[in-house]
C-alpha cells in the first residue's frame, strides 16, 4: 500500500516542478514577430537626376491583386520584374531583367518590422534605405544611397 502513495507524492512533486518552472519557460519563448513589406516603396524627396524615372519598387510576393507586380516600377508605367529577390526583415537586395540595356540593383535595409499594411506609416517617414544602382549595358553608370517611403496600395 506503501507503493501507490509513494507514487502519488511523486507525481505532486513533477506537478509542482511543472508548474514553478512554467512561468519562466513562458517568458523565454519568444513569439517571433510578423513580417510582411508587401506594397510600393518611393523615394523620399526629390529623386536624384540619374533616377528621375523610377516610380517605385514594388514588393508583392503574394500577387495580390490589389498590389502592382513586383519589380521596379518606371515612370513610363513600364515596370522591370526583379531577376533576383531576397527579402527579410534586416534587409532587401535585389537585381532586375533589362529593358532598354538599363537595369537596376539595390542593396539596403528596412527600418522598421511588422506588416507594413497594416501599419499607420505616412509620406514622410522612410522605412526603407539602401544604395540603388543603375547599370547600362551591364556597366554601371549611376548609383545613389536613398530612403524610400511606404504605400500600401487602395
Amino acid at each position: 500500500m506503501l507503493e501507490p502513495i509513494l507514487k502519488t507524492k511523486l507525481y505532486l512533486r513533477i506537478g509542482l516542478m511543472a508548474l514553478l518552472i512554467a512561468p519562466t519557460g513562458i517568458n523565454a519563448i519568444q513569439v517571433k514577430e510578423q513580417f510582411n513589406p508587401d506594397g510600393s516603396f518611393w523615394i523620399l524627396g526629390k529623386p536624384p537626376a540619374d533616377f528621375e524615372n523610377i516610380g517605385g519598387i514594388n514588393l508583392n510576393s503574394h500577387r495580390s491583386r490589389r498590389l502592382p507586380a513586383a519589380g521596379v516600377e518606371l515612370s513610363t508605367g513600364r515596370r522591370l520584374p526583379f531577376k533576383s529577390l531576397t527579402v527579410k526583415r534586416d534587409s532587401l537586395l535585389f537585381t532586375t531583367s533589362t529593358l532598354g540595356g538599363v537595369s537596376y540593383a539595390f542593396s539596403g535595409r528596412f527600418l522598421r518590422g511588422g506588416v507594413f499594411s497594416a501599419a499607420d506609416l505616412d509620406e514622410k517617414t522612410p522605412v526603407l534605405e539602401g544604395t540603388l544602382t543603375k547599370f547600362q549595358t551591364g556597366r554601371k553608370v549611376a548609383e545613389a544611397k536613398l530612403k524610400f517611403t511606404y504605400f500600401g496600395g487602395t
